[in-house]
Order: C-alpha cells, then sequence, then structure tokens
C-alpha cells in the first residue's frame, strides 16, 4: 500500500471527514496560490528542518502567508542554527520528497524522532489543506482532525509564534 493510501486509510480509521482535492503539482505556495483554492482555507507552509549537528528534526507549519524566518523560528524552539533538512532526510523520516511536506508524512516516522510545531495561528483557521504525501493534492480538514491525525502517529504538536 502506497503512503497516500495508508494516509486515507488511518483518515477513516480516525472517523476525520475531509476533502480531497486533485490537482497540478505544486511545489511552492505561489504555484498553490495560482490554483485558485476558496481563499477561506488555509494552505499551510510545511518545512521540514534540522538543528546544526543533525540531531533534531522537525516539522514546522506555518501559515502560508507567513514568511519562514529561521531565525525566529531557532528562537521558538530552542535550537542551534537551523536549516532545511536534505532530500537524504526527508526520505528517511518522512519518506517524501521535497515540494510534498506535509503532517501527513509523520505516519513514516514510526520513531518519533520528528518533533511537531505549529504555528498558533494555525488554531484559528476554519480549514486546514496540506498534501498527502505527494504534491498532486490536497487535502482540507479542520485543525482539530489534523491534531487527532498527528497524535495518533505517536507525536504531539508543539506550538510556535512566527
Amino acid at each position: 500500500m502506497n503512503s497516500r493510501e495508508n494516509i486515507f486509510e488511518r483518515l477513516q480509521t480516525l472517523g476525520i471527514s475531509y476533502e480531497l482535492v486533485e490537482h497540478a503539482p505544486a511545489f511552492t505556495m505561489d504555484e498553490y496560490n495560482a490554483l485558485g483554492f476558496n481563499p477561506n482555507d488555509e494552505i499551510c507552509k510545511n518545512l521540514f528542518l534540522r538543528d546544526y549537528k543533525g540531531k533534531r528534526h522537525m516539522l514546522v507549519v506555518l501559515k502560508g502567508s507567513k514568511h519562514a524566518d529561521l531565525r525566529l523560528i531557532q528562537v521558538e524552539v530552542e535550537s542551534s542554527k537551523l536549516s532545511f533538512a536534505s532530500d537524504e532526510r526527508l526520505a528517511k523520516y518522512l519518506d517524501v520528497k521535497k515540494g510534498s511536506v506535509s503532517p501527513f508524512g509523520l505516519i513514516n516516522d514510526t520513531t518519533g524522532a520528528v518533533e511537531v510545531y505549529f504555528d498558533k495561528d494555525l488554531r484559528d483557521a476554519p480549514r486546514l489543506g496540506f498534501h498527502p504525501n505527494d504534491n498532486t493534492a490536497t487535502v482540507f480538514l479542520s485543525f482539530a482532525d489534523v491534531q487527532r491525525y498527528i497524535e495518533s502517529t505517536g507525536h504531539a504538536i508543539r506550538f510556535v509564534q512566527v
């Protein structure tokens, strides 16, 4: 079973309702915005980061409209200098490729190595949109349901103000 099917199976098992929208590949926020989604939906920016020594790995989820200031995030998560994780680390920890990062990839982090941080402002969004581990579709669901999904993978959400 591929990762996308595992995600939908997990959502169904948890009784989480969602909307799936298939679309052309979207690697960046600009490409996402060009797809013309409902402006009330929050398409999230997902950053997979590592600390300076590569001992900590973090998924940081922000409002799509926010600037990803790594120095500010570094302070918020109490880390050494942060950088984007390599393609190899993306594959190892989340089993995804660049441009497809989302909380759904946590289903593949069975050792709980990845720390999860959400921008506090996302809690109030009516619906959040994430790739289901490939960037040719978006899954829309509530923050509460995203949180339930993440917790079902053995991860906890911590909040940051970015």
